[in-house]
Formats: C-alpha cells, sequence, structure tokens
C-alpha cells in the first residue's frame, strides 16, 4: 500500500520507510511531526515579534543567541545525564518543559503585555530545555529501531522536522495576518500533547546504559571519557569540527530571513512564512532523498556536497531581489542543510560504542545549536551595519573556507596514515 501511495518502485519504498515498521518508533514519528508543526509555528512567529517589537536585526541575532546559549552551556551535562538515565522519562520532562514557556509567551502576547525582555527570558527557558532534550531525543532513536534501521530513522526523523518547516511557517504566516502573532505560540504549546501521550506508550529496552550511581565526580569523569573519545577519533573529530564551523558562519542563514523578507524582498508576515516554508521544501525533498539511499550508510562526497551547496546557494540568495528566485534558492538552501546536517548525524552515530552515544550526541547537539549563538550575534551584528544581504555572503565565504580548511586536513592526516574518511 505505501509503495502505491508514494508511487516508489518496491525496493526504494521499502528502504525509505523501513524504520517506520517498529512500532515504538511509529508512535513517536507521527506524534512528533505534530509537536514540530507547532515548534516552526512559534520559531517563525517569534522572529516576526522581536523585529515588530524592536525594529532590529541584531536585537533580532541577539535573541536567537539567547535562545541557543543554553546548548552551548549544558550540552556536554544534557548528554552524560541521558546515558545514565532513562532517555523516554527524560524526553518526557524535557517536553513538558519546552511547552510551559510557549503557554506563557502566547498569554503575554494575546494580552498585549510582551515586551522584549519577556521574548528573552522564554527563550532562555526553551533554550534550556532543548539543550537536554537533543542528545537525549536523538540517542533514544537507536532504542526504538536499532543500528540496522539508525540511517533510515534519522532521515525520515529528518523528513518530519523539514515537512513540518514547511506546514507551520506558513500556518503560522496566515495565523498571524487573521489572528495575530499570540496563537502561535498558544498552538504549539498544545502540540506537545500529542508527544508527551506517546512517550508514555513507549516501551524500551536501554541500549548500552551503565547502572551506575550519579554523582557529580562521575559525571564529569563521563564528559571527560566522550571528550577523550572524540579527540582520538579523526573521523569523529574532523566531522564534529566541521559542524562546528559550518554552524558559526552558515547555518544561521534563517536569522536573516526575516530582515532579507522585509527589507530586500518587500515582503510581510505572510510573505515571509513561504521564505521559511520554502527551506522547509527544500529540506523535506533532501530528507526523503537520504532515506531512499539509507541502506548504502553514509557517504562523505554526499556530506561535503550538501556543505558546499548550503554556502553556495546562500550567496546567490544574498544577490537576488526577486521574490520568486528567493523561494527556489532558499529551498535549495534547504535541501542542502539537510543532506549536510543529516550526514553528519549518521556518519557520527554509526562510528560510536552505544554506551557513549548520548555524550557524543551532546557534542553535536553543542556544535550545530549550541554555538549558533556566535553565529547568530555575528550575522546579526554584521547585517546591522552592511544589510542581510552582505552579511549572508561573508558567512557562506567563511564556511566555504572552512570545508577546505577541513577536507586539506583530513587529506594530510589520510596520506600519512593511508585511511580515508571524510
Amino acid at each position: 500500500m505505501a509503495q502505491k501511495i508514494l508511487g516508489f518502485p518496491g525496493d526504494l519504498s521499502s528502504h525509505a520507510l523501513s524504520s517506520l515498521k517498529h512500532r515504538n518508533f511509529r508512535l513517536f514519528w507521527f506524534s512528533q511531526m505534530i509537536s514540530l508543526m507547532g515548534t516552526w509555528m512559534q520559531n517563525m512567529a517569534q522572529g516576526w515579534l522581536v523585529l515588530s517589537l524592536t525594529d532590529s536585526a541584531f536585537k533580532l541575532g541577539l535573541a536567537t543567541a539567547v535562545q541557543f546559549t543554553p546548548m552551548l552551556l549544558f550540552s556536554l551535562v544534557a548528554g552524560a545525564v541521558a546515558d545514565r538515565l532513562p532517555k523516554r522519562r527524560m524526553l518526557i520532562a524535557t517536553q513538558v518543559s519546552l511547552m510551559v514557556p510557549a503557554l506563557i509567551l502566547g498569554i503575554l502576547t494575546v494580552t498585549n503585555r510582551v515586551q522584549y525582555w519577556h521574548v528573552m527570558v522564554l527563550a532562555g527557558l526553551l533554550g534550556t530545555a532543548n539543550a537536554f532534550d537533543m542528545p537525549a531525543r536523538q540517542s533514544f532513536i537507536v532504542e526504538m529501531v536499532g543500528k540496522a534501521d539508525l540511517m533510515n530513522a534519522i532521515a525520515l526523523n529528518s523528513s518530519i522536522f523539514n515537512a513540518a518547516r514547511v506546514v507551520g511557517p506558513a500556518f503560522a504566516g496566515l495565523t498571524i495576518g487573521w489572528f495575530g502573532i499570540g496563537p502561535c505560540f498558544l498552538l504549539n504549546a498544545a502540540s506537545f500533547l500529542p508527544i508527551i501521550i506517546s512517550l508514555t506508550l513507549i516501551r524500551t529496552s536501554p541500549v548500552g546504559q551503565k547502572k551506575e550511581k550519579l554523582s557529580e565526580a562521575r559525571l564529569w569523569e563521563n564528559i571527560r571519557e566522550g571528550l577523550s573519545y572524540i579527540r582520538q577519533t579523526p573521523l569523529i573529530l574532523r566531522t564534529i569540527i566541521l559542524m562546528a564551523l559550518m554552524s558559526i558562519f552558515a547555518l544561521n542563514f534563517n536569522v536573516l530571513t526575516p530582515v532579507l523578507a522585509r527589507d530586500n524582498l518587500g515582503q510581510g508576515a505572510e510573505g515571509y512564512g513561504y521564505l521559511m516554508s520554502a527551506i522547509g521544501i527544500g529540506a523535506l525533498m533532501g530528507a526523503l532523498t537520504l532515506a531512499m539511499i539509507s541502506h548504502h550508510g553514509p557517504r562523505p562526497k554526499i556530506l561535503l556536497g550538501g556543505a558546499v551547496g548550503l554556502c553556495t546557494f546562500e550567496v546567490l540568495l544574498a544577490l537576488t531581489t526577486s521574490y520568486t528566485w528567493a523561494l527556489l534558492l532558499l529551498a535549495l538552501t534547504g535541501w542542502s542543510m539537510i543532506t549536510f546536517t543529516a550526514s553528519v548525524n549518521t556518519t557520527l552515530q554509526l562510528n560510536v560504542p552505544d554506551h557513549l552515544r548520548g555524550r557524543i550526541m551532546s557534542v553535536y547537539a553543542l556544535v550545530f545549536g549550541g554555538v549558533l549563538p556566535i553565529g547568530s550575534l555575528f550575522s546579526g551584528y554584521v547585517a546591522q551595519l552592511w544589510g542581510a544581504p552582505r552579511s549572508l555572503v561573508l558567512g557562506s565565504l567563511l564556511g566555504l573556507l572552512s570545508i577546505i580548511s577541513v577536507v586539506h586536513l583530513e587529506r594530510r592526516e589520510d596520506s600519512r596514515t593511508g585511511s580515508s574518511s571524510i
């Protein structure tokens, strides 16, 4: 049936949907789809709210920086905790913690009491909950599907993340136009209920967890153990370095999207929502493509191709004043982004021991989201001085330089050891 509906050849369809044969993952996947649509509504609405309150590109970047700073501060601790505690219960707690700030921000906005400092405080609370949620969620996937279907599950997870990125911002733009900004936050708060319910229904056997007493001393020993493994494993180390550099310079393009929409493309909230949806459409297509080829495993050329494409399309985006071309280029940027980030995720998860997975994925969370405050402040400051297009170009060129540097480092090491990686 799935083959006929999706229109794929039988073998491609079976590969593309292989992880959905697991009941636990089906529960998680479908409920998360609803939750993520609410999350993207909030992301779009928060950016528009900050711009409406402050009319400042720098303060927009600062709000994003505040939201992701807890990832920088707490990711390593969160990864060690995720390796010590039952991940399902930890996820229930983080989902509730994500729901509450959304509800508060919605009430403040609907009652016309919201101020910029409210957004900043609540963004910090959301970021703190996300810092503990991300490594637990990423390392929980293997407990639901096993290693054989892990890459497919990651790709399908990316597909709903980006399907939500299509629907959420577009719906948020329409909601803002019809009812105002506040209902976007309230709908996001409600969207956490399905994922919380599904997590209570999931039953898994923990993978790689040791039953040891959690203490502060042991916690820091666990963190050092994970960092030591990364330092001693060249493939993991280079992959993480590239992820960190791209997060700083190239992956924060969505911070500048509301400024581009309003100042360079002459769009309002609805037009901005469609631009954000275009990113999601491209990313969704990229995720589905990865799902169909997931049985081949992660490929270094695909990872690097996604990184190069991300920077290239951002440069072209900065050069256009056409709304139609901006939609297309943002879709291609989204495709490249998910190709790169999902390939990094899979490369890491398939090359780490089970008992270290939470800690390694906490470092992934750190370099994916934790360093974004640096990139957001950089992009916002440059945009404030020279405009959003020049900020995009500068970040993209630095991203390309980062790719060249990491590849050069890899070739030097590989020529010395006779191996190959990324």
